[in-house]
């Protein structure tokens, strides 16, 4: 499989990924999975405008991209992942897209939430849906961009309180 990252940010394509992880890894597409994004023209063509012609650009609902996508028969080349939240992610995985690694970039403040990093933010069930991962054997790290140290979401836990 090809998946270079599979990130969570609510941002989906923007510019830490185009400028700082497309060159750092080396990508060749990006795939937006979101209902939202995918049930959205409007919203789809922007994202499409954004993204340079030299690479491909796919979006799916959660569940079409979970049936259709498995590291066996992956055909969209060195590709990053965006979901654009952490219970998209889970289902995904919980679908039948699996893998052993995924990177958290960005999640947005709301009620309710308690600051990890200056760029997330977690509610109880983003920190439910990140243990039912971790458990599942899943490493979660939170990185916003490719020189930043990487940290273990069970090393950040520990500070969350909810």
């Amino acid at each position: 499989m090809d998946a270079i990252l599979i990130r969570i940010d609510n941002r989906l394509v923007h510019g830490q990924i185009l400028e700082a992880w497309v060159p750092f890894l080396g990508s060749t597409s990006i795939i937006v999975v979101s209902d939202e994004v995918a049930g959205d023209v409007f919203r789809e063509t922007v994202i499409r405008m954004v993204v340079p012609r030299s690479m491909e650009l796919y979006v799916f609902d959660v569940e079409d991209f979970a049936r259709s996508c498995s590291y066996r028969d992956w055909k969209f080349g060195r590709s990053i992942i965006l979901f654009g939240n952490i219970g998209d992610a889970l289902r995904a995985y919980t679908l039948g897209f699996q893998f052993d690694k995924i990177n958290i970039g960005n999640v947005h403040d709301g009620e309710g939430k308690c600051c990890v990093t200056s760029s997330i933010f977690l509610d109880r069930n983003d920190v439910a849906d990140l243990k039912t991962l971790v458990d599942s054997g899943v490493r979660v790290e939170i990185q916003s961009i490719p020189n930043e140290r990487p940290v273990d979401f069970r090393d950040a836990e520990e500070e969350i309180i909810l």
